[in-house]
């Protein structure tokens, strides 16, 4: 890679590359995609805004450089590059969603398992590339140590993709914690940490949840009704009643019915007016 410019272009290209190629990326006996164009952004893996987290999410959250440490021990890293992107999910998936008011679409559902699976590939292919090239690399979801965490708000983990998007200059937070991004809030995040540096995307954002219409003015609240289990209320979003909702009765009713695994649920990201940008 060779340059500053060219090593940010050579990654952009190879993730948009990756997603349009890959057979993963595909509905079973089908041309169509799970995920449309990726977006990507990078952040400083020493912006103070990682150790803000511990704060922000909880101590539990753990940064870049202890990510990028406890992966190749014996090494020190004063900064690097955390790689992040959006998978917009594609407008078939959508459409089918937004018609449900009880269960996730069958497309929706295959897009949040196996879709998931690609995403998966595509941590696992940016971490292989950056290697190859003489360069270290970790995805944290990946990671040996990567986990769960129960927290008083509900379940948290060791690393949040969405928390580092922000960071990486792609978009903010929601009414219903979800993330939304130029291509809105209908999406998968991904990351890799590498010792490569990258200069940072700008962050062209004063507040952590602007691109939220409620959160910007109170004139939306559209994923408030589209929640059948009412765990978004103008107060914020009930994390442990989604939980419940869709890791738990949504794949009792409907998981073997559509044979996933984890089916998701994804009714507040569809019939909303983020749905596929930032809304004005």
């Amino acid at each position: 890679m060779n340059g500053k410019t060219g090593r940010e272009n050579d990654l952009r290209d190879e993730i948009i590359r990756f997603t349009a190629e890959s057979a993963a990326n595909r509905f079973p006996d089908s041309d169509c995609r799970y995920f449309d164009k990726p977006l990507v952004g990078f952040a400083a893996a020493s912006d103070p805004l990682f150790e803000s987290y511990r704060k922000i999410i909880g101590p539990h959250h753990q940064t870049p450089r202890e990510l990028l440490e406890r992966a190749f021990p014996g090494k020190r890293y004063v900064t690097g590059t955390v790689v992040c992107w959006i998978l917009p999910i594609s407008e078939a998936a959508r459409e089918s969603n937004r018609k449900e008011s009880l269960w996730p679409s069958r497309e929706w559902a295959f897009t949040r398992t196996h879709g998931e699976a690609f995403n998966n590939d595509l941590r696992r292919h940016l971490t292989d590339f950056l290697l190859v090239k003489g360069h270290q690399a970790v995805a944290p979801l990946l990671a040996e140590g990567w986990q769960t965490v129960e927290t008083a708000e509900g379940l948290s983990s060791t690393w949040s993709e969405r928390h580092a998007a922000f960071a990486a200059g792609l978009g903010t937070f929601s009414l219903n914690r979800g993330f939304i991004s130029e291509r809105g809030i209908a999406h998968r995040c991904g990351s890799v940490i590498t010792d490569l540096i990258i200069p940072p995307s700008p962050r062209r954002y004063q507040h952590f949840a602007e691109n939220c219409l409620f959160c910007r003015n109170g004139s939306c609240g559209a994923c408030n009704s589209r929640c059948p289990v009412g765990a978004i209320t103008r107060f914020g979003h009930d994390k442990e009643r989604c939980r419940v909702y869709g890791y738990e009765t949504v794949v009792r009713e409907v998981g073997e019915r559509y044979g996933v695994a984890t089916p998701g649920c994804g009714l507040c990201q569809t019939g909303v007016p983020c749905e596929t940008g930032i809304p004005e």
